[in-house]
């Protein structure tokens, strides 16, 4: 089966894409194109669906880098691919031939692309990454490789929507600790219940940190088993594992 590529027009002509569950070699609960080592999918499986990826964006399988992901706010700068998985949820290079890569299952894969300077990134900002900042820490770092803040465009793909997002309400009180218009991003659920808006809570955090276009490709990963895989949703199914899309950018 061919790739499922979803890609955004702000990112203009560099290659990128936000790619779906189809298309790979993955079988069982992972089926399709699952890029997770962390997964108890077969290694060799992800490796292949890895290498397809690569072979998308025209680079060596070598040069599909990534991070091992733990949440945070910490950004990596790369000047030559490794296949090293330091700690770190984003990275960013003015180097052509790597392609920045990011891991998700809900939480939010964003791409970056100063056109005129050359300089990429790929965040991955789960609730908590947003929160502490990964999002502008991503930003500062390409403006420290010569982005500008105003000409960096960025892109939410895939991620759980409002609707599928329920939260407790010691979930919202972090948000409104730190900010009380945090509240915006938050409607009400049953009994005590929330539901958060993810994406919004993006986009707000990239405009207020002054890029020049944000936008989010408006796709769930809850709601679309056939497309997407989902965290959420194999907990509610009592599944055993789940895999993880991959969203890339190379220059």
């Amino acid at each position: 089966m061919t790739l499922e590529i979803i890609t955004s027009d702000v990112l203009g002509a560099v290659r990128h894409g936000f790619f779906t569950r189809r298309g790979g070699a993955s079988s069982g609960i992972y089926a399709g194109l699952n890029c997770g080592a962390g997964s108890t999918d077969q290694s060799e499986i992800v490796a292949i669906n890895r290498s397809r990826v690569a072979t998308a964006l025209q680079v060596p399988a070598d040069h599909l880098v990534g991070v091992h992901q733990i949440h945070s706010a910490d950004v990596l700068t790369l000047t030559k691919a490794s296949i090293d998985r330091p700690k770190a949820d984003a990275m960013v290079t003015a180097t052509k031939g790597i392609a920045l890569s990011v891991l998700s299952a809900d939480c939010q894969p964003v791409l970056f692309h100063d056109a005129s300077a050359g300089v990429i990134g790929a965040a991955h900002a789960g609730w908590r990454g947003a929160l502490d900042g990964v999002l502008d820490a991503t930003i500062d770092a390409m403006i420290a490789l010569g982005a500008t803040r105003d000409a960096i465009n960025a892109a939410i793909g895939p991620c759980i929507s409002q609707r599928a997002y329920e939260v407790g309400p010691e979930f919202m009180d972090e948000f409104i600790d730190l900010e009380r218009e945090n509240a915006r991003f938050f409607v009400g659920g049953a009994g005590d219940r929330m539901h958060f808006d993810l994406p919004g809570f993006g986009l707000h955090r990239l405009r207020q940190a002054g890029v020049g276009v944000a936008e989010w490709t408006r796709h769930c990963t809850y709601s679309d088993p056939d497309r997407f895989y989902s965290y959420r949703r194999s907990v509610h199914n009592k599944e055993a594992d789940y895999g993880r899309l991959i969203a890339a950018i190379t220059l």
